[in-house]
């Protein structure tokens, strides 16, 4: 695979970074459709873009950071390429839904109605996004057997290892989340509750980060123990998923019920 894909003058287009522009744009134009026919503000759906946006990107950055911290401790200089390089997407999940929240708190939206509708096309982001780490050979698998009909072997990766062949770890994460998509716009269809469309979508993708993590061949991610960071973060967030995704209802039939009627 190659990340920079061609150029023009001074100015190289590389395959990570034009791959997560596409999916930045294409998911927010689908939320705009979307909440367009739900009847919603197109000016705070625009702002709101740009502040989970931003709280995306600090988030993984952050995150990503916080997984070299004992190498950053004990050679602080290292703090230049870490800025230059590296992202960890469950940073930026938390970060941007974060900042959404913040922003739907200070304009009065309904922060898990919106979630809801931009939960299937975060998941269609997430699978373009990792088209890009298959371009640039970061996030790769370990290393298999060379008669292993599945693997990738990457030629010119400033990343991964090169002419060894590796698990398809980008690949089929990118894959998981094409289907991750499709299911869950099925289920936004069926789940009237706010907020169960998005626990849906932390449950699915918490289940299957944590398992592929086991596939990665990447060993700059931190740990938590015997877990890699994204392991244990996916734990959690699996537990809010069945939160939001279980006890919603229940909590919003309950305040239904104890509301007073008016005659």
């Amino acid at each position: 695979m190659k990340n920079d894909l061609f150029s023009i003058g001074p100015f190289t287009v590389h395959g990570y970074g034009l791959m997560m522009a596409i999916a930045i744009l294409t998911a927010y134009f689908l939320v705009e459709r979307g909440a367009k026919k739900r009847g919603m503000n197109e000016d705070n759906i625009f702002m709101m873009a740009v502040w989970a946006v931003a709280g995306g990107l600090l988030g993984a950055k952050l995150l990503y950071l916080f997984t070299r911290l004992p190498e950053l401790i004990a050679d602080p200089a290292q703090i230049v390429n870490c800025l230059k390089d590296g992202f960890v997407v469950y940073g930026s999940i938390i970060g941007g839904v974060l900042a959404a929240w913040v922003y739907c708190k200070r304009h009065g939206m309904v922060f898990l109605e919106l979630f809801d509708l931009v939960a299937p096309y975060l998941a269609l982001a997430q699978g373009i996004g990792r088209i890009g780490c298959v371009l640039a050979g970061c996030c790769y698998g370990m290393e298999v057997s060379a008669d292993t009909p599945f693997a990738i072997v990457f030629h010119e990766s400033a990343y991964a290892p090169n002419n060894v062949p590796l698990f398809p770890t980008q690949a089929l994460s990118s894959i998981l989340n094409f289907i991750h998509f499709a299911v869950l716009m099925l289920l936004s269809k069926k789940l009237k509750t706010n907020g169960q469309v998005a626990g849906c979508y932390l449950i699915f993708y918490s289940i299957g980060r944590f398992i592929l993590e086991y596939f990665r061949g990447d060993l700059i991610r931190g740990n938590v123990g015997t877990f890699s960071t994204s392991q244990f973060i996916s734990m959690f967030i699996v537990i809010a998923g069945l939160f939001m995704v279980f006890l919603l209802p229940k909590l919003q039939k309950r305040q239904e019920t104890s509301a007073p009627s008016q005659e």
